[in-house]
């Protein structure tokens, strides 16, 4: 493991301890799989900036996280020199995106964390306006489907409650173990990125392509440090912070697998 690895590694292990010990002992942190409190503003959100789900950081850059961290990649690769524009450093890049596809987006129909969920006693719910939840199958979780009086009326003629005509939501998955797929993305990201651009420094010189790519890959990085502190103080309960955490590590590993093979062959 490379120094920048090593140093990167530290970083996001203790971000992420602090941030969640500091969430307990303060309580700030807001349980996203409680039905009754996920919909809701956190509630530090008019006095803590980054405890709003609507703050730029978590908007524009970590909701798209995974994009933002190939389109760094991508950039450190194309630009350095053949020594470092190896096939090992692109295979690690294709194994962590295949883990995050696995993980986040279809694993044979929902993906390993919408499964982990389920099988921890997670439902399918839609909070109605009164605040109490609306549960309903699985599948409309599955495919995001926005339902309302008006598309899916059957599930709202046992409800008393008068729901305006225009009402709509989209039902999410809550309750269960909701591990933390911002915890586990960022973690992912900041290894890979920090592995990725570790050949750089071997080099006598950058051109000034790669030394913009270098750089912008060490501003990522710490952007994504940032995010893991955000993360860690205010959302998702302790549990389900450091399984994302741990999920990460673990991910990162499986990325070494094909690259070690090929260092193997001599490629």
């Amino acid at each position: 493991m490379s120094t920048a690895t090593r140093l990167t590694f530290a970083l996001v292990s203790t971000i992420v301890l602090v941030g969640t010990i500091y969430s307990v002992a303060y309580g700030t942190y807001l349980d996203t799989s409680n039905p009754l409190l996920t919909h809701l503003p956190h509630p530090l959100s008019q006095t803590h900036r980054f405890a709003s789900k609507g703050n730029p950081l978590n908007v524009y850059f970590i909701k798209k996280a995974w994009g933002w961290t190939s389109a760094a990649f991508i950039l450190a690769w194309i630009t350095g020199t053949p020594s470092t524009r190896s096939l090992r450093r692109l295979s690690r890049w294709l194994t962590a995106t295949g883990t995050w596809l696995l993980f986040t987006a279809w694993f044979f129909g929902p993906g390993l964390l919408e499964r982990v969920i389920l099988v921890s006693g997670g439902e399918c719910v839609v909070p109605l306006p009164d605040g109490q939840p609306l549960v309903l199958p699985a599948e409309y979780c599955h495919t995001r489907t926005t339902i309302s009086p008006e598309t899916h009326a059957s599930f709202f003629t046992s409800q008393s409650l008068t729901l305006p005509t225009d009402w709509r939501a989209t039902p999410r998955l809550r309750k269960g173990h909701d591990v933390s797929g911002h915890i586990f993305l960022l973690t992912l990201s900041v290894l890979l990125l920090a592995q990725q651009i570790s050949p750089s420094f071997s080099l006598t010189r950058w051109s000034t392509p790669h030394t913009i790519a270098v750089y912008t890959n060490i501003g990522l990085i710490l952007t994504w440090l940032f995010a893991c502190g955000t993360t860690s103080v205010y959302f998702h309960s302790p549990g389900e912070k450091i399984s994302g955490y741990l999920l990460g590590l673990a991910c990162f590993a499986l990325a070494q697998i094909p690259g070690n093979i090929i260092t193997g062959q001599g490629r």
